[in-house]
């Protein structure tokens, strides 16, 4: 799918970075085809604005920031959150043009991520509840560039028949290639899927899963949130420990995306440390985004134009992309493929 084509897209949040990645300075970010800057006000808040002066066409993202307003670095226009031009250092006391503006973006901070959304959403930023909740400890994982697309992404992220071949060098079963069903249920953002996969758990995992079984498994209660997050909602029965990943793959353009991950356990540092636990899925991870990134970035929505042939185990898929093509027509809007 080319997201850039899909105007409805424009109108969800995106997890872009993490606020620290704010505490130096203005960042740039392409979000689906659009140049933002973003930076941090002085509240700590985050902002978002078209990364374009409207004086000399610098980017903003080039410059800094002066009493939470972002400053061009070519000659000093400074502007505020709104996109309004405050000050021109070249005409002091001269009153500043209404038309000196840049174009702002929605943007707030939400789970330690800067978040954006470049027209009016539809719908909030989707609740985590393991966030804050006690017992539960939150760790970053991943920031990443991925040469794919989100719906590759999302369906990835669902699809236990990979499982085998993709990531046998860890927790796949090889000779057990058949997938664990998984029991659907349809919810207000996308669908909950629940299922209980057997894996492999070598000894670099038995911290990870809180067993020392050389078969142990995961009780999974994923979650589908249009367009294009996910919970992995993992738990290890043997250990009772959560293992709880998600996603948003956000869209940089039709050929790109960045990966952001972070983790939620139900554990101590000392039963496993942050990076043990980041060093592990940093591991499988890499796996996915090798071969995610062998495919077509432009993913297939509506099989009348372009066929891909599907087996009854690509159900999740199947489902995600149903629920994309219901969005796209919903708001009266068409697939478009490359040529």
């Amino acid at each position: 799918m080319l997201v850039t084509q899909q105007p409805v897209l424009r109108r969800f949040w995106y997890a872009l970075m993490p606020m620290t990645s704010l505490d130096d300075g203005p960042k740039p970010f392409t979000l689906l085809g659009e140049k933002l800057v973003l930076w941090k006000q002085a509240d700590g808040t985050p902002a978002a604005l078209q990364d374009r002066c409207c004086h000399r066409t610098a980017q903003l993202s080039k410059g800094f920031v002066e009493d939470g307003n972002i400053v061009c670095g070519y000659h000093g226009w400074t502007y505020d959150c709104s996109g309004a031009c405050v000050k021109i250092p070249q005409s002091p006391g001269t009153a500043i043009p209404p038309g000196a503006k840049v174009k702002a973006f929605h943007c707030k901070e939400q789970y330690g991520y800067v978040w954006v959304a470049l027209e009016e959403p539809l719908r909030d930023i989707p609740h985590f509840p393991e966030d804050g909740a006690p017992g539960y400890r939150r760790i970053f994982q991943f920031y990443q560039q991925w040469k794919t697309s989100p719906v590759r992404m999302m369906e990835n992220s669902f699809d236990n028949s990979h499982f085998s071949f993709v990531h046998k060098a860890n927790f796949g079963i090889l000779d057990q290639p058949t997938p664990a069903p998984y029991e659907f249920r349809d919810t207000d953002y996308g669908f909950e899927a629940e299922t209980t996969v057997p894996i492999r758990n070598p000894e670099a995992s038995f911290r990870v899963t809180g067993t020392t079984e050389p078969i142990t498994h995961r009780h999974l209660i994923n979650r589908y949130y249009l367009p294009f997050c996910r919970r992995f909602g993992c738990t290890y029965p043997a250990s009772g420990i959560d293992h709880i990943i998600y996603n948003c793959a956000t869209p940089i353009d039709d050929e790109n995306m960045i990966l952001v991950q972070w983790l939620y356990r139900n554990d101590s540092e000392e039963a496993c440390s942050t990076q043990e636990l980041i060093d592990w899925d940093e591991a499988i991870t890499a796996e996915d985004r090798e071969i995610l990134e062998a495919t077509d970035p432009d993913a297939c929505i509506d099989t009348r134009r372009r066929v891909e042939f599907h087996m009854p185990s690509d159900k999740p898929g199947l489902m995600i992309r149903k629920q994309l093509m219901d969005l796209l027509t919903a708001h009266g809007e068409v697939e478009v493929f490359r040529r």
